[in-house]
């Protein structure tokens, strides 16, 4: 089989998937669970037959490339800009549905992950190299980017696997499936950078090696969102665990409130109350014989 062949067969079976995706995905409401994932979803299955077409056109002998390339250009870089910033919302939309029994710990695990998205955008952008002129700055822009969100996404996907006893998560939740798809497709994306040559072709074997990625990621995904979802039962915590006195301790700060943690009784304190009692009962008891 050519290799632009099985390219060209490979695409069109992404644009499929992703609209298998879609379709699971709206079918089963999640988009009230995930609205920024239904926004990505949205924004690739609308724009990859026109990027498609964009790119078939523009690679034709005497085809008008002057006309469209910079269309195919535009567009293709605009959607990978329109993907890093919708990837921070999916992240944190995640990130909160994974701590949705805890309100305290996840209004303060909010506050935490915005500041750190911010940071790793800075520190993206800060990296740049801004000698480029003209519309060169701007795949260098994207791609930065798009690194930062990608690190937010792996580190997510740490934390819930760290996490997953504690917070309750089971390995069926879709919340997961969604972070595991991400972290897949981020840690793709660092390997073929470590391997990108600017001179490889878009018809060349590695290129080949990150659709089959690409498109293992979206299998991955369609079937989270077909399984059947197991029924989300109420989190009740033990008043002595930690992370419910994590909970309590972060729903009150911010709010001047002192929090009562409730501790384990102590065992020699018990016996010390033991004894007084008995001392008290003895000493009533020799009290009553010497009054008859």
């Amino acid at each position: 089989m050519p290799v632009n062949f099985a390219m060209a067969v490979m695409s069109t079976t992404e644009f499929l998937l992703w609209a298998a995706f879609g379709f699971v995905f709206w079918k089963k409401n999640l988009q009230r669970r995930f609205p920024a994932v239904s926004t990505y979803l949205a924004l690739r299955v609308s724009s990859m037959p026109i990027l498609l077409s964009l790119l078939y056109l523009q690679a034709r002998p005497n085809g008008h490339a002057e006309f469209y390339f910079p269309l195919y250009f535009y567009g293709y870089w605009g959607v990978y800009v329109a993907s890093a910033v919708i990837l921070y919302f999916i992240c944190l939309e995640i990130f909160r549905a994974a701590l949705a029994p805890y309100a305290g710990l996840m209004r303060l695990a909010t506050v935490v992950f915005r500041w750190a998205a911010l940071i790793s955008l800075v520190l993206s952008l800060s990296s740049v190299s801004y000698s480029h002129q003209g519309i060169l700055l701007i795949p260098v822009v994207a791609v930065a980017l798009m690194r930062a969100a990608s690190i937010l996404e792996i580190c997510l996907l740490a934390f819930l696997c760290l996490s997953m006893n504690a917070l309750r998560l089971g390995v069926r939740d879709v919340a997961f499936g969604i972070a595991l798809g991400f972290g897949m497709m981020s840690a793709n994306d660092f390997i073929m950078s470590a391997l990108w040559n600017p001179h490889i072709a878009l018809s060349a074997p590695i290129q080949l090696i990150n659709q089959g990625a690409v498109l293992f990621t979206i299998g991955v995904w369609i079937t989270y969102c077909a399984l059947p979802e197991k029924v989300a039962k109420p989190v009740i915590l033990a008043p002595n665990s930690a992370i419910y006195r994590w909970n309590e301790i972060a729903a009150a700060l911010g709010h001047g409130t002192k929090v009562a943690v409730p501790q384990p009784a102590n065992s020699f304190f018990l016996s010390d109350v033991e004894k007084v009692v008995d001392k008290v009962l003895t000493r009533s008891q020799l009290q009553g014989n010497e009054t008859k």
